[in-house]
């Protein structure tokens, strides 16, 4: 099977978003300062690592299907959908939220592509899945550093503008 530039673009989507995810993971890995450094230290860690991991296996499909996947710097950094980290050192609090927000970004991503990538390749969207399942837990494990018991968000003085889901 050969890739459709739509099923390409769709790809090289998600490709450009676990990237950034990646390179920020590791940013927010390097700057963190606070209350639950190590934990959030470690959680970083795990995220970045299935990050890479899946900007791989990403890449890797996208050869399997003859397209050609564009991990350069200049590509990522302009076409992905994440905002920048900020450049200095974050507070753990803080850096849960933009974690979680750039987690849940990622997964939209995937979302938005989901229902073409699977009309076209249903075995590249079997990935996606568990793309989407993984990121997601982050997201549910992360974000509990700031959750309040009884509630069902996250709770926290440093949340600006935070996605709801």
């Amino acid at each position: 099977m050969k890739a459709s530039k739509t099923l390409t673009k769709n790809l090289q989507a998600v490709l450009v978003d676990l990237i950034e995810l990646h390179l920020q993971g590791k940013q927010a890995h390097w700057n963190i300062v606070g209350t639950n450094f190590r934990d959030l230290h470690l959680q970083l860690d795990e995220i970045i690592d299935a990050a890479r991991e899946f900007a791989d296996v990403t890449a890797e499909r996208m050869r399997a299907l003859h397209a050609s996947p564009d991990g350069r710097s200049g590509t990522v950094g302009s076409s992905t959908t994440l905002p920048q980290l900020p450049e200095d050192l974050i507070d753990t609090g803080e850096a849960v939220d933009l974690v979680v927000e750039r987690l849940t970004k990622t997964v939209a991503t995937m979302r938005n592509v989901h229902d073409e990538v699977d009309e076209e390749d249903p075995t590249t969207a079997d990935l996606l899945h568990g793309f989407i399942a993984s990121l997601e837990q982050f997201a549910w494990m992360v974000g509990a550093e700031n959750m309040k018991a009884g509630s069902t968000e996250t709770v926290s003085p440093h949340a600006k503008d935070q996605p709801k889901s």
